[in-house]
Formats: C-alpha cells, sequence, structure tokens
C-alpha cells in the first residue's frame, strides 16, 4: 500500500533517474510529489467540433487521426503534420521539433487535442496541441478538455509527466473516484463545516485536475488555509510548551526599584514615553514564573538598547547574568561601548566574547553582562547563572542558534544549582528579550511570532529630522557626486557609500553593480581625490575594521565606503549622508536600516539611492522611501511586492515554505489563528472523554 511518507521512487514508472531530477524541485516523497502545486493552468475547457474552430481560440477537439507524416520547412526547420477529423470536418495539427509524436499517434485511433489554433500553411492549425487517447467509456482527461495544470518543472521533468505520475497517485489513494479511505483529513468535520472547507482528499484532486475555476479555488483556499493553520498550530504549541516552564529567577521589584530608577537618572536624556512603557511591561515579565519571551520591535534610532540594558541591569541586580548576542562582531563591539558608558555609573562588569575578544574560561566573577556573537554559541565556556538573553536582530540567528545559546545557558544553569543531578528534573528557562528594527507588519506577527510578546517602540527620541531621501538616476550620478563633496568640503559632512558586492562579478545580470574594493580605489582617484576614504567589508579582519570604524568616528576619515555590514545598529555620530549604490538590489527594510545610520544627532541627513535600473516596478519600489519615513509602511510595500523573504534576509521560519498562503490575506490569517484555538478545544475536549 502506497503512503504518503514513501520515497518517491515507490510510485510505478518513477526510477532513480527520475528521482534525482525531482530532487530538484524539492521532491522527495509521496507526499511531496501531491504538495508540488501548478503554478498555472492552461484554459482548454471550450471543446468544440472542428467546423466550429476559429483563429486564435484555445480549444480542445475530439477527432481521429487519418494521416501522419514528417516535414521540413524551406529553411529546414522540422516538423510533424496531422491530419484530424471528426464528423463536422479536418483540421491539421502541427507539432514543431518533437519527432515522437509520429511514433505516439496511431492511425485510425481517437484522441482529445488540446491547443491554440493559428494559421500555417493557408489552414487553420492547432500549434504543438496537448493530447492523449479518448477512452471507452469516456474517463477523466489530465492533458486536455480542463484545466490544465502547469507546474515549476526542471530538465527531463515537464508538466506532462507530472500529471501523469499525480493523477497515478490520486487514483491510488483516492480509489478512481475524490473520496477515500486511504488518505485521512486531520481537520474535524466540525471545523471544516464551520469554515466551509473541503474535505483534504477533494482538495488534493482539484487542485491539480479542477473541471473549472470554481473547484481550484475552493482547493486552493482549503490548501492556503492548511498552510496558515499549521503554521500556527505550531507558534501557539511552542507558546503554551514555553508557559508551562519556569523561569530561572522572579524579578522582586520592591528590592531594586529604587536602584533601576537610580540609573536612568543617570542617563545623559531622558526616556521618551514608549521607552518607558516598554521597561515597564519587560520588568513585569521579569517577576512571573514563567519565563518571559518577548520580540522588542523598534524603528532605526528608536532606542532599543537602553530599554534592553534596564532589563539586563534587572537582572544584575537580582544576582544573574545577562547575556547580550550581536549577529556581528561590530555590532557587539558597538553595544560593549554603548553599555559600557550606561553603566558607567553602576557596579557592573561588561564582558565582550566574539572571535577576537576571547577572555578566556569565563568565570562566575568575570562579568555581569557579556556581549558576544556567534563566537560564545560554540565555545566551550561556562555561562552560569544566565538570568536573561538578549538577542538583537533575531531573526539574523537561525532557529538552531537561538535553541543553542538557550540550552547552553540552561545546562549550565542547571548544573551550577545541582551539581550532583544530570537533568533528571526540568530545568528551569532564562528570560528571553529578542530586538528588531525590521518592522513587522500585523499578519506577520500574528503568525511568524505568534509564541512571543510583542512589544513596538513606536516613538523616536526628540529631535530626530527626517531623512531627505531621493532616487538618483544614473545620467543625474555625477552632479550628485559633485554635490556631496561640496558638503563635505563646505561644512564638513560625513559620508557612507554602500555598495552590495565586494568583489566585481563577471555576472552579466551583475556587471553593473559596484564593488566596494573597486569603486573605493576608483572614488579616492578619480571623484575624491582632495577628501580621505576608508573602506570596510565582512572579510576584512576585526582589528583592521575597528580600525577603520574609529578613524572614521574621530572625523580622520571624510567617507566610508562599505558593504551593508554597516546596515545594523552603527552609530557614527558626524555622518549624514548616506548613497546606496545599486539600491534596486536591497529590499525597502534593509535601505531604511541603512540610512538609518545617519542623522542620528540631530543634524540634517541626505540619502541618496544611486539606480540604473529603468522598470517602474523598481521605480515605484524605491520613490516609497522618498515618500514614506515609517519603517512598517515600508516593510507592508515590500511584503507585497518581494514576499517575507527580503524583510527577514534568510529561510529559517517556515514562511517560506508557503506555497499557496499570502501573507497579505489577513482575514485568512485571523480564520485560521481561530480555528486552530477551536481545534485545540476539540483534542482537549476529546482526551479528557479518553484520558488514556
Amino acid at each position: 500500500m502506497l503512503k504518503l511518507s514513501d520515497p518517491v521512487d515507490q510510485i510505478p514508472l518513477i526510477g532513480p533517474a527520475q528521482a534525482k531530477k525531482l530532487e530538484k524541485l524539492e521532491i522527495r516523497t509521496v507526499k511531496d510529489l501531491l504538495y508540488h502545486f501548478p503554478r498555472r493552468y492552461e484554459d482548454f475547457s471550450q471543446i468544440k467540433p472542428i467546423n466550429q474552430v476559429r483563429a486564435g481560440e484555445k480549444v480542445t477537439i475530439t477527432g481521429t487521426v487519418s494521416q501522419v507524416s514528417q516535414k521540413h520547412t524551406k529553411t529546414g526547420k522540422h516538423f510533424v503534420s496531422v491530419l484530424i477529423k471528426d464528423q463536422s470536418g479536418f483540421i491539421q495539427a502541427v507539432w514543431w521539433n518533437q519527432p515522437w509524436v509520429t511514433r505516439s499517434l496511431k492511425i485510425n485511433k481517437e484522441y482529445h487535442f488540446s491547443g491554440k489554433t493559428n494559421p500555417f500553411n493557408q489552414q487553420l492549425t492547432l500549434i504543438n496541441p496537448q493530447f492523449e487517447p479518448a477512452g471507452e467509456p469516456p474517463k477523466q482527461t489530465i492533458h486536455t478538455g480542463a484545466l490544465i495544470p502547469i507546474y515549476p518543472e526542471t530538465e527531463g521533468i515537464s508538466s506532462k509527466w507530472l500529471r501523469s505520475r499525480i493523477a497515478a497517485v490520486l487514483n491510488r489513494i483516492n480509489g478512481v473516484s475524490p473520496s477515500t479511505k486511504l488518505l485521512t483529513d486531520p481537520l474535524p468535520d466540525k471545523l471544516r463545516e464551520k469554515f466551509q472547507l473541503l474535505s483534504l482528499p477533494q482538495a488534493l484532486y482539484w487542485i491539480h485536475f479542477p473541471k473549472n475555476r470554481r473547484q481550484m479555488k475552493l482547493a486552493r483556499y482549503r490548501l492556503a488555509f492548511d498552510e496558515l493553520f499549521y503554521l500556527q498550530l505550531k507558534t501557539l504549541a511552542r507558546r503554551k510548551n514555553w508557559e508551562k516552564r519556569k523561569s530561572i529567577f522572579q524579578l522582586d521589584l520592591r528590592q531594586t526599584k529604587n536602584k533601576i530608577n537610580s540609573l536612568i537618572s543617570t542617563l545623559p536624556f531622558e526616556l521618551t514615553s514608549a521607552q518607558k512603557r516598554l521597561s515597564q511591561e519587560i520588568l513585569e515579565d521579569l517577576q512571573k514564573k514563567a519565563p518571559m519571551n518577548r520580540l522588542l520591535q523598534g524603528d532605526v534610532g528608536s532606542g532599543k538598547t537602553v530599554v534592553a540594558a534596564i532589563a539586563a541591569y534587572a537582572t544584575c541586580l537580582s544576582g544573574f547574568r545577562a547575556v547580550f548576542m550581536a549577529p556581528t562582531e561590530i555590532l557587539a563591539e558597538q553595544h560593549h561601548q554603548t553599555l559600557s558608558e550606561i553603566f558607567s555609573q553602576a557596579p557592573i562588569k561588561i564582558q565582550i566574547f566574539t572571535r577576537t575578544h576571547k577572555p578566556g574560561k569565563l568565570k562566575s566573577d568575570l562579568g555581569d553582562i557579556i556581549v558576544g556573537t556567534h563566537a560564545l554559541l560554540y565555545d566551550q565556556s561556562q555561562l552560569s547563572k544566565v538570568g536573561l538573553v538578549i538577542i538583537d536582530e533575531q531573526h539574523r540567528f537561525g532557529v538552531k542558534q537561538r535553541a543553542k545559546l538557550v540550552k547552553k545557558a540552561m545546562e549550565e544553569n542547571f548544573l551550577n544549582r545541582n551539581p550532583s543531578r544530570q537533568g533528571t528534573a526540568p530545568i528551569a528557562l532564562p528570560h528571553i528579550l529578542s530586538l528588531t528594527a525590521t518592522p513587522i507588519p500585523r499578519s506577520v506577527a500574528l503568525t511568524l511570532y505568534g509564541d512571543q510578546d510583542l512589544s513596538i517602540l513606536d516613538e523616536m527620541p526628540p529631535g530626530r529630522k527626517p531623512v531627505k531621501t531621493w532616487v538618483v538616476p544614473s545620467f543625474k550620478r555625477q552632479a550628485a557626486l559633485a554635490w556631496i563633496k561640496e558638503q563635505i568640503l563646505t561644512h564638513n559632512h560625513q559620508a557612507f557609500i554602500i555598495c552590495p558586492l565586494i568583489k566585481e562579478s563577471e555576472a552579466e545580470t551583475l556587471q553593473s553593480v559596484k564593488a566596494a574594493t573597486v569603486e573605493f580605489q576608483k572614488l579616492q582617484k578619480e571623484t575624491f581625490p582632495e577628501l580621505k576614504l576608508g573602506l570596510i567589508h565582512g572579510r576584512q579582519k576585526s582589528a583592521q575594521k575597528t580600525d577603520v570604524l574609529n578613524k572614521f568616528r574621530q572625523r580622520k576619515i571624510d567617507i566610508l565606503v562599505s558593504t551593508p555590514v554597516v546596515e545594523v545598529g552603527l552609530d557614527i555620530p558626524g555622518a549624514n549622508i548616506m548613497v546606496i549604490e545599486a539600491a534596486e538590489r536591497f529590499g525597502l527594510a534593509s535601505l531604511h536600516q541603512l540610512r538609518g545610520r545617519i542623522g542620528r544627532r540631530g543634524q540634517q541627513a541626505y540619502c541618496l539611492l544611486f539606480t540604473s535600473k529603468k522598470s517602474l516596478e523598481h521605480k515605484r519600489r524605491l520613490k516609497a522611501l522618498e515618500r514614506y519615513e515609517s519603517g512598517l509602511k515600508l516593510a507592508e510595500i515590500d511584503l507585497k511586492i518581494r514576499g517575507p523573504g527580503e524583510l527577514f534576509g534568510t529561510k529559517q521560519h517556515g514562511f517560506w515554505d508557503l506555497k499557496l498562503a499570502s501573507l497579505e490575506n489577513l482575514e485568512l490569517i485571523e480564520k485560521t489563528r481561530k480555528a486552530v484555538i477551536e481545534y485545540r478545544q476539540i483534542k482537549c475536549k476529546a482526551q479528557n472523554h479518553n484520558p488514556k
């Protein structure tokens, strides 16, 4: 009996060679094949007798083959010509460069033919039509006479081949009809009825072989519903499991409130209302028995770090350590510097731990707050008494990396408190605070981050002026560079020039992209010979990057040419000009974060988006940065145009497995969220009635 989990080569007529080709389409099991959905449909549902066919139509005819011949045009092109007849007349069909057709079509046998009609050799002709035998009795066609699925393909795997294999699997699982006993529907009948859903077997049959568009839409709706439903079911399950765990410590705010307020009073600025509100939310979380799992989202420059510092201080006052994870060494060094300034008047020791800053074995008295990068995850150093893990730009850490950090803290906490026991009891968890400057649309927050409490820092510190942003076409490039030179020489401004690649690419599609190394040399010699330029990119050694950044901060460098390594968190007080080469290659969220690197001390800042692309889509997308300062608005635009991968950068959350569901469909997201809650209630009642 064929099962959904069986390898795809268990399907008849799929051998090792085809199975290897199917891997390129990420098809490895029977289920993968069934869930390889059409990307579009050819509408051959219009069935006509031959004498009613008109030029330019997509049509299906049923007729008998009366003649088959191979021919050549005057220029030597090969084609197969077939004469087809029915009771109303004759029509010619032509296949270009497909000699196998002569072996597939038999004289005096009846077939269904579907294709587009056009004049050829002064005759109305079906051009390269699909065909299949007209069986007796008539049966469901899969290549003709309906909405015909067209799939994502790869070399050696055509849509026609995929249709035949998928149909064979559906017929084996479902029987001849879509009703089934072998493929069960995991959704309860009550839930399907409430949300007006097809059964799963019916939906799978209709998504591949719909008779009409209504069937196709109903199938797509059910399967899109499933994608969002199971995504949110997993998210909710993670949340419930997390809430059952015990936190490593509970903050006693009565004992620590005065010291926390004292720290806040030493800051050289007053907290915004949003910072005060969210700091209070986090302190309330730290008092609970269950560990905090909160995501703090704030636009570039909104002041997330100081809110995280307050949480870290509360943790230290409770006798525990805070770990502050950063995605890059540059950002870790900056966080170390910022936190050192914040705690300059408090008895808090801050330790940095990166690939190039390894202080050796971490002892319990070595640091109250540890600022680290990925290097900390794979080091053998002890992380005892970790009460709070802060993860900056959390989407830049993979799911497994975040879990590894939490697990490492858990294990060290457990062994530190229970040296004679080896994991025989539930391990208390540290509190988790994740930070992101990537704006999160509501639809994404409900699905991707449903297992976290979401706080939005929706207020900017006073004095920040909007960054004036312009899209600069190639014919204005030289004028823009001359303006930048004038601003630097006349007003002592500093500028970033961001290039997307480190080395010139030989790929034709990337020839116009400015590589940082080449652009640096060109700008220094030809455009800005009288200015001091620096270069920074991700392949430089840490000491070299630090040296260049320090010179830039000290105004020993006028222009810093860089790759997007500066995108996240970097703070250069004097920089107020940002040039981004090949801006069309960046997502709007990334561009918004890059321009957030400038004007951070209240000065007027300017962002110039250089582009050589003339397409309306690129122009419309980049023009949004001229119109909108809101990161959330820009994220929603990018989500609509380019998808979630542009927001979050890496394929790690499961969103990129969505084939039919759309993150713009907030209505369906809300429905599936309600369905998940009802499903859990139904399952809970069933378990109560059947405790075994």
